[in-house]
C-alpha cells in the first residue's frame, strides 16, 4: 500500500512538473490569441455593412483565423517551449527567474496589444493586414515613425499598451509564474518540442492566403489571416499583389492595353497570345558584334555632374568622358535600390510593386539581357566588388545567363582596400579590365556589368583623393570618378578597348527612398555610351528610364533577338518618351509633361511637371492612366503566370 502510494505521488508529481513547467507558457499564449481574436472580431465588427460579409460566413471566417493564429503562436513560442524543455528544475524554482519570466511576460504583452494596435490602423487605411507596405514602413523607420507621429495619437496608444500589459500580467501573475513542483519526464518534454516545431514546420510552409482561399470575400480574406504572420510571409515573398491594392483592369484587357503599349517599339510580336509578348527584332546589315562594358555606378545622381549643372567639381573624369560621348540628359532610375535598378537594365520592365524580382523566388531564366547577348555569341559577366550574396544578387546573375565573379574570387593580396561593402571601386574596376582581357583572348565578344560599391556609407576609400575618407556622400562621389578615370585610362591601352562600348549609367539616386509619392527630381540619373570612332558624341533629350538602356544598346550594335522587353530604344523614338519611376508603393508614369502615379488602395494621381522638375497637382488623364495600369499591372500578371520567362532564340524560330 505505501509503495502504491508513493508512485502515485510520484506520478502526479510528473504530470504535475509537466504541466507546471509548461503552464506559463500555455497561459502567455493563451492571452496572446485572445488579443488577436478580439482584434479580428473589433475589425469585423468596425467594418460591417461596408464590407459584404455575411452572418453565414464568420463561423468559416474565425474557425480558419484561430487555425492561422495557432500557427503564428508556433513561432513565437518556439524558443520559449524549447527553453522550458532544458532547463533544470533548480532554475524554475528560483525567485529571481519567476521575477525575469513575468517581466517579459509584460514586454510580450505589450509587443502584441501595440501591434493589434498597428494593425487597426493599418486596417483602417488600407483594408487589410500586414501586407509589403508594413514591411515597407519597416525598412523606412524614420519616415514611418514620422508618418505615426503625425497620423495617430502614439503617446496616448502607447500609455494604453503599456498599462494593459502590466494589468493583464499582474492579474496572472500566478499562473503565469507556476512552474510546478516536479520534474517532468524526458518523454514528455520532447513531446511538447516535437509538436511546437511540427508546427512551424506547417507554418513555414503555409501562406497565410491560403487560410482564406475560401472566402469569395476580400475583407473576409484579410479577416481570416493573422497579422504577425501575414508581415513575415510578405517579406519573404517580397511582393504587393497588384490587383489588390492598385486601380486595375479585367486581365485580358489589360494585357491587351499592355500589347498596344509595348508595339511602339517596332517589334514583331510571334504569338496571338496575350500572355506571350514576345517579339522578335532582326539584324541590321550593319550589325557591329562589338564588346559591351556597362558600369552601373552606386547613387550616382544626375546632380553630381558638372555636365548637370554642378559647381562642386566631384566628378571631373566623367565630364571629360561625356563630351566624347553620347550622352542621354533626360533619363530616371526606375527605383530607389541597387535591385531596382539591376532589374531594369537586365529585364527591362518596369517595377512591379513589393520588392525587386532580383529578390524574389521564380527569378531564373528570365527574358534578360545576358540571354540576348549569349544568343549572339558572347560571353556574359557580372562583376561585383562586394558579396554577391546580398540581396539574391549572384543566384539571380547566375540563373540569367552571367558568370558571376565577385568579392569571394578576389585574392586578398590583390585587394588594396576593402570595407563592409566590398573592395573599392578602383579594385573592381581592375578586376573588370582581368575579365574583360581573359574574354578578348577567348576571342568571342564580351559584355560585362559591373556594379561599384564605394558611394555608400560609411563613404570609405583609398586615400587617393583631395577629400579624406569617411567624411561624407562628396568624396565618395569624386573617389568614385577617380576610379573611374584610372579605368578608362588603362582600357585605352587593351586590344579589344576600339571595339568596345562602355555605357555608365547609376544604379538609382543617393537620396529618393522612403517617400509615399514620387519626388521626380530625385529620380534623374546620367547615361554615357562612349565608343571613340563608332558612337558620335551629342545629347540625346528623349525622356527615358533604365528600362530603355539595352533596347538603346542593342539598336546600336543592330543585333537580332527574341525579347520580351517593355523598354525601348530612344534612338528610335519618336515621340517625346517615357520614363517609369517607383518605390515600394507608387509607382509612376512621367509621360510628356505628367507624371501620373498608382498608390495603394486603388489612388491615383497627376501631376504637371516643370522644365525644373517642380510638381503641380492636376487631373488624371484617363489615357495615360490607362498606359500606367497596362504596364504596371501587365508586368505583374507576366511574372506571375511565366510571362517573362526565357524566350526561344531567334535562330531557332
Amino acid at each position: 500500500m505505501s509503495d502504491l502510494g508513493t508512485s502515485t505521488t510520484r506520478e502526479s508529481n510528473q504530470r504535475g512538473g509537466l504541466l507546471g513547467r509548461f503552464t506559463p507558457a500555455l497561459v502567455s499564449a493563451t492571452v496572446v490569441l485572445c488579443i488577436w481574436t478580439i482584434l479580428r472580431v473589433a475589425l469585423a465588427w468596425s467594418f460591417r455593412g461596408a464590407n459584404g460579409l455575411r452572418l453565414a460566413d464568420v463561423p468559416l471566417l474565425f474557425s480558419s483565423g484561430l487555425l492561422a493564429d495557432v500557427l503564428a503562436l508556433a513561432w513565437i513560442y518556439t524558443g520559449t517551449v524549447l527553453y522550458l524543455a532544458l532547463v533544470p528544475e533548480r532554475v524554475l524554482r528560483w525567485k529571481l527567474h519567476s521575477v525575469a519570466w513575468w517581466t517579459l511576460s509584460v514586454c510580450l504583452f505589450g509587443v502584441v496589444i501595440f501591434g493589434a494596435f498597428a494593425e487597426w490602423f493599418f486596417w483602417e487605411e488600407f483594408g487589410s493586414r500586414f501586407n509589403f507596405i508594413a514591411v515597407d514602413y519597416l525598412v523606412y523607420t524614420t519616415e514611418a515613425l514620422g508618418n505615426i507621429q503625425e497620423s495617430y495619437p502614439l503617446t496616448t496608444v502607447l500609455g494604453i499598451v503599456a498599462g494593459s500589459a502590466v494589468v493583464i500580467a499582474s492579474l496572472l501573475r500566478r499562473p503565469l509564474t507556476a512552474f510546478g513542483a516536479g520534474p517532468s519526464t524526458g518523454r514528455l518534454r520532447w513531446i511538447a518540442v516535437a509538436s511546437v516545431l511540427s508546427l512551424d514546420i506547417v507554418s513555414f510552409q503555409v501562406p497565410q492566403s491560403a487560410f482564406s482561399a475560401s472566402h469569395d470575400n476580400r475583407y473576409g480574406r484579410e479577416l481570416a489571416r493573422n497579422g504577425m504572420h501575414s508581415l513575415v510571409d510578405a517579406f519573404r515573398r517580397n511582393e504587393l499583389d497588384y490587383e489588390t491594392y492598385y486601380t486595375a483592369n479585367d486581365e485580358s484587357a489589360a494585357l491587351a492595353d499592355l500589347r498596344t503599349v509595348v508595339s511602339e517599339d517596332g517589334g514583331e510580336f510571334l504569338s496571338m497570345d496575350l500572355l506571350d509578348m514576345t517579339r522578335v527584332r532582326h539584324p541590321r546589315e550593319d550589325l557591329r558584334r562589338a564588346n559591351v562594358v556597362l558600369i552601373v555606378v552606386e547613387s550616382l545622381s544626375a546632380e553630381f555632374l558638372g555636365s548637370f549643372g554642378s559647381t562642386e567639381g566631384l566628378t571631373p573624369h566623367l565630364d571629360e568622358l561625356v563630351k566624347e560621348s553620347l550622352l542621354f540628359d533626360n533619363m530616371y532610375a526606375t527605383g530607389c535600390r541597387t535591385v531596382r535598378g539591376l532589374e531594369a537594365l537586365t529585364l527591362s520592365v518596369p517595377p512591379t510593386p513589393g520588392r525587386s524580382i532580383v529578390k524574389r523566388p521564380m527569378n531564373e531564366a528570365m527574358s534578360t539581357c545576358g540571354w540576348v547577348f549569349a544568343e549572339n555569341g558572347y560571353q556574359t559577366k557580372f562583376v561585383y566588388g562586394g558579396y554577391g550574396y546580398f540581396d539574391n544578387m549572384n543566384a539571380y546573375f547566375a540563373g540569367n545567363g552571367f558568370e558571376v565573379v565577385d568579392r569571394t574570387d578576389m585574392p586578398k593580396e590583390e585587394v588594396r582596400f576593402s570595407n563592409i561593402w566590398g573592395v573599392s571601386d578602383g579594385d573592381l574596376f581592375r578586376r573588370v579590365l582581368e575579365e574583360c582581357d581573359r574574354s578578348s583572348a577567348a576571342s568571342d565578344p564580351f559584355f560585362t556589368l559591373a556594379l561599384t560599391t564605394s558611394n555608400h556609407r560609411p563613404y570609405t576609400y583609398p586615400d587617393e583623393i583631395d577629400i579624406p575618407p569617411g567624411t561624407g556622400r562628396s568624396g565618395a562621389v569624386k573617389y568614385t570618378d577617380h576610379a573611374i578615370g584610372e579605368f578608362f585610362g588603362q582600357a585605352r591601352d587593351r586590344d579589344w578597348f576600339s571595339d568596345t562600348v562602355f555605357v555608365v549609367i547609376a544604379d538609382h539616386c543617393a537620396s529618393s527612398a522612403g517617400r509615399r509619392e514620387i519626388a521626380l527630381s530625385k529620380y534623374r540619373i546620367p547615361l554615357l555610351m562612349y565608343a571613340p570612332g563608332f558612337i558620335e558624341p551629342g545629347v540625346v533629350s528623349v525622356l527615358g528610364s533604365q528600362i530603355d538602356v539595352i533596347p538603346t544598346l542593342l539598336g546600336i550594335l543592330g543585333h537580332g533577338y527574341t525579347h520580351r522587353f517593355f523598354g525601348r530604344d530612344l534612338l528610335n523614338d519618336e515621340g517625346p518618351g517615357r520614363a517609369l519611376v517607383a518605390n515600394y508603393q507608387t509607382l509612376g508614369l512621367y509621360e510628356g509633361e505628367t507624371l501620373t502615379l498608382l498608390l495603394p488602395n486603388f489612388e491615383n494621381k497627376a501631376y504637371r511637371v516643370d522644365p525644373h522638375g517642380l510638381l503641380t497637382p492636376t487631373a488624371v488623364n484617363a489615357e495615360e492612366l490607362t498606359r500606367a495600369v497596362a504596364l504596371y499591372q501587365g508586368a505583374s500578371i507576366l511574372y506571375r503566370r511565366g510571362g517573362l520567362g526565357q524566350p526561344a532564340p531567334a535562330n531557332q524560330l
